[in-house]
């Protein structure tokens, strides 16, 4: 693969855009799945989601998990599909995902029970438990992480709670996909970073937590950096021709440091970034980490950015909230399309009072509607009807109450970092929500830039191609600027 030779109006040289193999991207999301394949047209990007599934976590007696299997089969099939769509053999697959949740391996790499979902109630006791170990500020100081009951270390912890022996290896969801696919098992460091067990200071995982938890360190997967190729595809896909010599790149395996990734901005540092999905995250990338006292108080999190740097972020409840309505009433036989529901929140009368979007029962799944009236009545004020003909007045609460915590969040983020932000660049199916943005706009005084839906596909392409733009040593080049070059080719991706 040419390196060199003239670069191109847009300043991206000429290597980043010609004669490139096709690349397949997998994003794994709590509420759906996308497998995308990136090809090349006469030297432009096309990018197709070939393959989309539905995912969420299921009852399983009192605990809450997630069907690994059935995500592992709507993977392969969309690699399938790639497989048949590729003009010419796919030189590599990357996986990205939402963090924390992780497999317990048997001996023959398989899960040995379905992995839990954060969400699981288990998480409650296990977080006061660690804490009576290790307490919360050292633990911030040594990992730099938002406090969060479903960080990787609680859940770990509350598998010793049930008596799983700590010897048993795990890995975290993305990283268990790729393996099963034929790489070898580890832990990609952005992802690493999300677990509360990765040291801020050496970048690796972090004994003091491990010993006093009584964990088995050695369980722990080997640490790699974003871009690292972990094997090669093996099982009955690598006999498919367009397969055969595919290799497994973990990229940012983060969604959310993949999502970064793929807004190629540069030069000012006045942007903060909100990746909108499920989870609002928002923050800004730092070159060093901060785990002040400052940014404990406001429990702002430390978490690897591809290339080096920090996404220096807050985790806000997010969409779970309108898809925890929407679920509700579609029980009750009422189907809404979410762009129906922004409509008929646009017509909805200013809510009276705003919605606490952080309240730990919003982080709760099930009857989301009577949840947001359990806070209401708290507050003094009168409870919504809780059919689904009242959607659009709930769609409302929520959307004006997430713009009122983005701006409470961003005041935070300018006041611990020292910075002073003019954009906000959102990224995320969340973007596409404009009245939404309209409220955000105005509840934060930011000028808001929307960048790509699939943003963590496209981050995840970037890192993908990177890492081959740099095989066979360094290439000179700082792997953050490599990423920034190929996101901005990108950009310009005719997307299906």
């Amino acid at each position: 693969m040419e390196r060199e030779s003239e670069a191109s109006s847009d300043n991206v040289p000429a290597a980043v855009t010609n004669r490139r193999p096709p690349m397949v991207a997998v994003d794994l999301g709590a509420g759906s799945c996308r497998v995308s394949l990136l090809q090349w047209m006469e030297g432009e990007p096309e990018v197709a989601v070939v393959h989309r599934f539905e995912n969420a976590p299921v009852e399983d007696g009192d605990s809450l998990r997630w069907d690994i299997d059935r995500i592992c089969m709507g993977v392969e099939e969309g690699l399938r599909l790639c497989a048949e769509m590729a003009s010419v053999a796919i030189a590599s697959i990357g996986v990205d995902g939402w963090g924390v949740d992780y497999v317990r391996l048997t001996e023959q790499g398989r899960p040995r029970t379905p992995p839990f979902c954060y969400r699981d109630p288990r998480n409650e006791a296990a977080e006061s438990a660690v804490h009576e170990r290790i307490g919360e500020r050292r633990l911030y100081e040594l990992t730099g992480l938002q406090r969060l009951r479903f960080n990787t270390v609680y859940q770990l912890y509350a598998d010793k709670l049930a008596g799983v022996p700590d010897e048993i290896q795990w890995l975290n969801l993305p990283e268990y996909v790729l393996h099963r696919l034929g790489g070898r098992r580890v832990s990609e460091y952005t992802n690493g970073t999300h677990t509360g067990l990765i040291d801020l200071k050496t970048r690796g995982w972090c004994a003091e937590i491990f010993n006093a938890l009584g964990l088995d360190i050695t369980a722990a997967p080997e640490l790699v950096q974003p871009g690292t190729d972990i094997g090669r595809l093996t099982g009955p896909l690598a006999e498919l021709p367009a397969f055969q010599k595919t290799r497994l790149i973990a990229p940012a395996c983060h969604d959310t440091a993949s999502a970064i990734a793929a807004i190629a901005h540069e030069g000012a540092d006045d942007w903060a970034y909100l990746s909108s999905g499920t989870w609002s995250l928002l923050g800004t990338v730092q070159a060093r980490p901060l785990n002040s006292e400052a940014a404990y108080r406001a429990d702002f999190t430390n978490l690897g950015a591809a290339g080096g740097g920090i996404c220096f972020h807050k985790s806000v409840n997010g969409m779970w909230l309108l898809r925890q309505c929407l679920d509700h009433w579609e029980k009750a036989g009422h189907t809404f399309s979410v762009s129906d529901l922004i409509a008929d929140a646009e017509r909805a009368a200013l809510p009276e009072g705003l919605l606490d979007v952080d309240h730990p029962e919003l982080m709760l799944p099930g009857d989301m509607p009577h949840r947001i009236n359990e806070r209401r009545v708290e507050a003094g004020l009168l409870p919504i009807p809780e059919a689904a003909e009242s959607a659009g007045v709930f769609a409302s609460l929520i959307f004006h109450g997430l713009a009122k915590r983005y701006a409470e969040v961003l005041s935070e983020l300018a006041s611990v970092t020292g910075k002073r932000f003019t954009t906000l660049q959102v990224v995320g199916g969340g973007g596409r929500n404009a009245f939404l943005n309209r409220l955000t706009a105005a509840a934060t005084g930011l000028k808001l830039q929307a960048g790509h839906v699939e943003s963590s596909t496209i981050g995840n392409f970037a890192i993908q191609m990177a890492a081959f733009d740099r095989r066979g040593g360094d290439s000179g080049t700082p792997l953050l600027e490599e990423i920034g070059r190929c996101a901005r080719v990108l950009e310009r991706a005719n997307y299906e």
